[in-house]
């Protein structure tokens, strides 16, 4: 048995490459062999969000605090609440994070293939974020 104590683990800042506006990420687990699961809190200043992104084995995401919003490419901007998960399958080009007025927090599982989780994209532009 492992424990990861409340505050063991360093917080980061999400990488101005990957993230519009101040994203903090909170580790929960990562990766251990043989399993492929990792987590993360990540929380969004207002406005701040995703790049365009995919993962190759899906990702689960459940809103635990704040107003947020996500969309999938093609489809409309959806808003999330606490309590909601969203569910992103594999392959599915997606962003998500906060809302224009308001901070979000949610937890993000997804499964490494080949020691990959995610592949980043195009950023998501103030005109694609405000539809």
């Amino acid at each position: 048995m492992e424990i990861k104590r409340s505050g063991s683990q360093p917080s980061t800042k999400g990488s101005a490459e990957y993230f519009t506006g101040t994203v903090r990420i909170d580790p929960l687990f990562q990766v251990k062999d043989p399993a492929r699961a990792a987590a993360n809190s990540v929380t969004f200043e207002p406005g701040a969000r995703t790049a365009w992104h995919t993962h190759p084995l899906g990702q689960t995401l459940i809103v635990t605090a704040g107003l947020g919003r996500a969309q999938r490419f093609g489809a409309s901007i959806e808003e999330i609440r606490p309590g909601d998960v969203i569910w992103f399958p594999p392959g599915e080009k997606h962003w998500h994070g906060a809302s224009p007025t308001t901070a979000m927090t949610h937890i993000a599982i997804q499964e490494q293939q080949g020691g990959k989780a995610v592949d980043w994209m195009e950023k998501v532009s103030d005109e694609q974020y405000s539809l």
